[in-house]
């Protein structure tokens, strides 16, 4: 089991209210991932699901049971924290089975179960190493470790990659996935970089001021943001957004063209993916503008371009780009990939 509901769900500090009536599903074995930008309230949900936080109003169930008013450890959760909080003294194993022998549990069925939460991570030959032997991406798997020999109904991660560098990140993210594949656990994970979000993520909430301001698959997110801020949050770089005016079905870019206007209601802007814009000679695309910066990533180049507006263009070119600063050029961009936004940041 695993399922976990949300219902109504506030949090006041005082007078600050950080979590504004959240609803909220998460099915039994689903990878659920809260992002959002320093603030938004993702921790604290987080927080409140595993009871380390006291509801203001609403409820939590786990499995169909109210625990709203039940402490952490009847929860059946297990938290992981960007921290490894490992003792130093203990060795690998003794760190992961030292919940079950808190608990009483007999030492033979302690054993088996570090050896299997070993053998899923990888730690088979590390059990008797301490801490200080270990890199951060060993520390992190020990952490997680100690989680699963306690078959919990689902695993919180709070930012659990925070304190790794770029390369260990990037494996970590790997055994995070493979993990949840093998236990088909539910999982819930904070963080605020949208790149773990969009690679672990069975489904992403995207919150913003303590609200939820889309949730969807990582393609439905990328793809049909339902608003501003999640059209600018959810990809690297963000997606472009160009004034326009709209009327009689047609719209038109501030300083350019346009062409059929496929919403129902009047459109202020509009949203561009980098990958949806190419180059052309100037005057002969949708836009013009003049070259400002090139970003060389290796197997691909932001191009960023000074076209007039309030924000500047990027368009992603793969690889090596001939373009310099200066230059003049103009833009074509795939019209059925754009997002159109009202005057009040929601998709039309």
């Amino acid at each position: 089991m695993g399922m976990i509901e949300l219902k109504a769900i506030e949090k006041w500090f005082g007078m600050l209210q950080v979590i504004k009536g959240i609803d909220l599903t998460i099915a039994e074995g689903e990878f659920v991932v809260f992002v959002g930008p320093s603030g938004c309230g993702k921790s604290t949900l987080l927080r409140l699901i595993g009871g380390l936080e006291e509801a203001s109003r609403g409820q939590v169930l786990i499995d169909g049971r109210d625990v709203t008013g039940d402490p952490p450890a009847k929860r059946g959760l297990t938290m992981v924290f960007q921290s490894y909080a490992l003792y130093p003294h203990m060795t690998v194993g003794e760190n992961m089975g030292f919940s079950l022998k808190v608990a009483g549990a007999p030492k033979s069925d302690i054993d088996k179960k570090v050896q299997e939460a070993a053998r899923i991570l990888k730690l088979e030959s590390l059990l008797d190493r301490r801490p200080k032997a270990l890199s951060g991406g060993q520390r992190q798997r020990v952490a997680i470790g100690r989680s699963i020999v306690r078959d919990p109904t689902a695993f919180l991660f709070d930012e659990p990659l925070s304190n790794l560098d770029a390369a260990l990140r990037v494996e970590m993210r790997y055994e995070i996935a493979k993990l949840h594949q093998s236990l088909d656990a539910t999982m819930i994970y904070v963080t605020h970089d949208q790149v773990e979000a969009m690679t672990l993520a069975d489904r992403i909430v995207v919150l913003d001021a303590g609200t939820i301001a889309q949730s969807g698959s990582p393609r439905e997110l990328y793809e049909k943001p339902a608003n501003k801020f999640v059209a600018q949050f959810i990809g690297s770089p963000k997606m472009n957004v160009l004034e326009c005016e709209t009327s009689d079905k047609q719209y038109r870019i501030k300083g350019g063209r346009g062409g059929n206007f496929p919403g129902s209601r009047s459109a202020c802007e509009i949203g561009i993916r980098p990958e949806h814009i190419t180059f052309t000679n100037p005057g002969d695309g949708q836009f013009d503008g003049s070259v400002d910066v090139l970003e060389y990533l290796g197997a691909d180049t932001f191009v960023i371009v000074d076209c007039g507006q309030s924000e500047k263009v990027t368009v992603r070119v793969g690889g090596s780009s001939s373009l310099v600063p200066g230059e003049k050029v103009g833009m074509l961009y795939q019209e059925d990939k754009a997002v159109f936004l009202d005057n009040s940041g929601l998709a039309v």
